[in-house]
């Protein structure tokens, strides 16, 4: 029997606003690299996996904003999406100092520029690019939307919280060119379509919360059915049936259902 590999904290963030004629919902997602080895080309929300880093900044609460009463595993997946959202997009969920409103888009640019690089590359730590630049966290802005962890079997796991936020006014986000390849804001229903055209590789999470996502007309209403609703952890189960497969996931997750066709067998 094959060794079960344990499952990696990770976070990702559905970054929202409403679309220019304000008729749908659009979220930031990026297509990654093709050589990354884990959703190669896959159409996705930025995130990744919580580091070492993420869990010094929790030893000082004067660097975020919205942590009292949480425990330091969900601090560190809090501070995780948001440290891998800056670096994958450059759009970053801070506050000045002392101030209610987020960073705007010219010195969130500023801060990009100049830290941006170095933070992917390991250079400089998200810590150093707090203090430095004199800004806080906003975990506040963050609301647990999903929580996912990589079937038993699988040589990647993750144990993912998603989280839903308003995009910052006029931060619009860019891909890095390495671990993700090209990036846009889009339509839960475009990317769905796309999808199913094979214009995007859609990872069956990924299509599952685009779903889930597209019934919302707009940020305050995804927002707003979110807040203080209980998040169904979702461990997929692989079946085969028939020549078929198909994943089983809990029917309260609220996913429309508990048994997903998702191909034939190979």
């Amino acid at each position: 029997m094959a060794e079960t590999v344990a499952p990696r904290p990770a976070s990702t963030i559905l970054l929202l606003r409403d679309s220019p004629d304000a008729r749908e919902i659009e979220v930031f997602m990026m297509v990654r690299h093709y050589e990354i080895d884990f959703n190669s080309g896959a159409l996705v929300f930025p995130g990744g996996s919580v580091d070492k880093g993420d869990k010094e900044i929790i030893a000082q609460p004067e660097l975020y904003s919205g942590g009292e009463g949480l425990d330091e595993a969900t601090l560190s997946f809090r501070i995780a999406a948001i440290r891998e959202t800056f670096e994958e997009s450059g759009i970053l969920l801070a506050r000045p100092k002392g101030s209610s409103a987020l960073v705007d888009a010219k010195r969130a640019s500023e801060i990009e520029a100049i830290n941006r690089a170095d933070l992917c590359d390991g250079k400089i730590s998200f810590l150093k690019v707090l203090t430095d630049n004199d800004i806080v966290l906003a975990l506040d802005e963050l609301m647990p939307y999903a929580h996912w962890i990589t079937p038993e079997g699988m040589p990647k796991r993750f144990d993912t919280w998603f989280f839903l936020a308003a995009a910052p006014p006029e931060q619009l986000g860019a891909h890095d060119g390495k671990e993700s390849t090209d990036s846009i804001w889009v339509s839960p229903r475009e990317a769905l379509e796309g999808g199913q055209s094979g214009r995007f590789k859609l990872p069956f999470p990924t299509t599952r919360n685009l779903i889930k996502l597209g019934k919302q007309a707009s940020v305050r209403a995804a927002l707003d059915d979110s807040r203080g609703k209980s998040v169904v952890t979702v461990t997929p189960v692989m079946t085969r049936n028939n020549g078929g497969r198909q994943l089983r996931i809990p029917l309260e997750a609220g996913y429309d259902g508990d048994v997903f066709e998702v191909g034939s067998v190979g």
